[in-house]
């Protein structure tokens, strides 16, 4: 099984800015294909040698679904500037929640099943934005393990990322939202940097008036969850207890690990 380092390793040691796409790529915006799933459609589903998708400029408002494939798969943003999301160029948009669908793997903006699977530099967001009930919005849904994103952010409101399953990677990247906005059951998945969570800074945004004590890191869904804030300033918004309960009558806290360290 490949571990977090191994995942580590790839992302990190590929990480290079693309203006033009590598040879043998398809290449979304130009006169190829129009719509990411254009390009994701036209994949070997067999073949085990790696394939490229190199991403134009733009925002593309559609919503992606990427197959188990049998070998690796590459997707790079267009970027002049490898190091992070900041000067990101290429946005994937949708707006969709469960109170469109059957569940929430549906209303991913970016659905993922395969493994050997690394992405550098695109943005993907979900804009539906906040709900009463059923307000549910993936920005991504990683359903494989052997997962690497670098420099890339993903922006949603409620359950933005979901990390389901095996070993993934988010390195450089920035994660925004305001409920469960990171969630998953059976992925070890590492969050290297800036907000989220190692050698991170956990605070409010900029601008917003929170009161202190006012959130939690988190909340066990389902028992054995496993969390670990390691390296990371806390600002006084986060309550001291730290974690909180799923519910007064539910708390589902049996077998969990729970950490946080400076």
């Amino acid at each position: 099984m490949l571990t977090i380092l191994s995942v580590l390793s790839f992302a990190a040691g590929l990480a290079r800015a693309l203006t033009s796409p590598p040879a043998g790529t398809l290449v979304v915006g130009g006169k190829e294909y129009a719509k990411v799933q254009d390009a994701v459609n036209a994949l070997n589903t067999t073949s085990t040698k790696e394939q490229i998708i190199f991403i134009e400029a733009g925002s593309y408002h559609e919503q992606v679904d990427i197959p188990a494939l049998s070998g690796p798969l590459t997707v790079y943003g267009y970027s002049e500037d490898a190091s992070s999301y900041v000067n990101n160029e290429v946005v994937i948009t949708c707006s969709d929640a469960l109170a469109n669908e059957d569940n929430d793997y549906a209303t991913a903006t970016l659905r993922v099943r395969t493994s050997a699977f690394k992405m550098y530099n695109v943005d993907v967001k979900n804009t539906y934005g906040q709900a009463d009930t059923d307000g549910q919005a993936l920005a991504i849904s990683a359903e494989a393990g052997n997962q690497g994103y670098y420099g890339c952010g993903f922006y949603g409101y409620q359950d933005t990322v979901l990390a389901e399953t095996g070993a993934q990677l988010y390195a450089r990247c920035y994660i925004e939202g305001a409920t469960d906005f990171i969630f998953g059951q059976r992925a070890a998945a590492w969050f290297d940097g800036y907000y989220v969570i190692n050698n991170s800074t956990v605070a409010a945004a900029d601008g917003a008036d929170v009161p202190s004590g006012a959130y939690y890191l988190g909340r066990p869904w389902r028992e054995y969850a496993r969390v670990v804030f390691q390296g990371t300033s806390l600002s006084e918004v986060i309550n001291p207890a730290g974690w909180s309960v799923w519910s007064s009558t539910d708390p589902q806290t049996d077998h969990v690990t729970f950490g946080k360290s400076a």
